[in-house]
């Protein structure tokens, strides 16, 4: 085979570095991501968090542009937010409201997910498709629909209990709102719940159960001792997700306000951070207090994270 050889004194020039196309093409797929990541996501937190060092200033009258400036409020906001007691009592309503809905909740989705797990049932499919369903209906529908089963005068629940000569209690009171509130969040979160752990537990060996049922274990040991500690970090992830969609809450009462007197414009911290924003036009307020209400969630997160990892690296050792 012939080979042509470069002439005698010329000069070689070296081949121009091309970057190979494949080398962009990661920060192409990124692109969309990043851009609607940081117009929808990153600009609004820097924006909100920028608000809430600011304050209107009001001179003379407050007539006109030159009666009303924007200034530094430096954290007066911040202090306003954690000394209102509007806020703090809906802190401690969104609480009590936790403590009911997070613990039953995650005891149902996991009873639910071991059951389905088990085999004993023979609509596996249509079950979890039942119990899945009414996550898949919006907030606000799911509202209104229990909130005129809540209602005496079109409950077909209380003319139910009254043909058994029962007393029908009045779920809207005062006592019993953060439960029919929270009755509303449960039948809409087990079903998303259940999903995610009864995943993970498909995810195990078949040989694993086979061999602790060659040990002598039953059916019940082997969902205490063996299941549950395999779906112990997907019961984790969907315990911080509920307690994050715990202190978000805000379609459930604030659709069913108008059908009670007992749920306040400021029954939980987001629905006074609308009414601040969109009512009292006091955007600085509001910015404020949902930056209380994102670190309260960071920290929160951060330390059951924590927490539960300390106590896994200390059974390791």
């Amino acid at each position: 085979m012939a080979t042509t050889t470069p002439r005698a004194g010329a000069p070689v020039r070296p081949a121009p570095a091309r970057r190979p196309r494949r080398a962009l093409a990661p920060y192409g797929f990124l692109a969309p991501a990043v851009v609607l990541f940081t117009a929808f996501l990153a600009a609004p937190i820097a924006y909100a968090l920028y608000l809430s060092f600011r304050k209107v200033e009001v001179k003379g009258l407050g007539l006109g542009s030159a009666g009303r400036s924007e200034t530094w409020a430096g954290l007066d906001n911040y202090a306003r937010a954690l000394s209102d007691p509007e806020f703090l009592g809906s802190v401690g309503r969104v609480g009590l409201y936790g403590l009911v809905l997070v613990p039953l909740m995650m005891a149902l989705a996991l009873a639910l997910a071991l059951l389905l797990d088990s085999g004993r049932t023979r609509v596996g499919g249509f079950a979890r498709t039942a119990i899945f369903l009414p996550y898949a209906v919006p907030a606000v529908v799911a509202s209104l629909l229990w909130g005129f089963l809540y209602l005496p005068r079109v409950s077909p629940l209380v003319d139910v209990l009254e043909a058994l000569g029962l007393p029908a209690p009045d779920l809207l009171s005062s006592r019993l709102v953060v439960f029919a509130v929270a009755n509303i969040a449960l039948w809409g979160g087990v079903g998303f719940n259940m999903i995610v752990l009864y995943t993970a537990l498909r995810s195990v060996p078949g040989d694993v159960y086979e061999a602790a049922r060659l040990d002598g274990a039953g059916d019940v040991q082997i969902a205490l001792r063996i299941k549950v500690p395999i779906v112990a970090p997907s019961l984790v992830m969907t315990f911080i997700f509920s307690m994050i969609a715990t202190l978000q809450v805000f379609a459930e009462p604030t659709t069913l306000r108008p059908l009670s007197n007992s749920i306040s414009s400021t029954w939980t911290p987001l629905m006074k951070v609308y009414r601040d924003a969109f009512v009292r036009n006091d955007v600085y307020s509001a910015a404020a207090t949902s930056v209380v209400i994102a670190l309260v969630m960071l920290v929160l997160s951060f330390g059951f994270l924590k927490l539960v990892g300390n106590r896994a690296f200390d059974q390791e050792k």
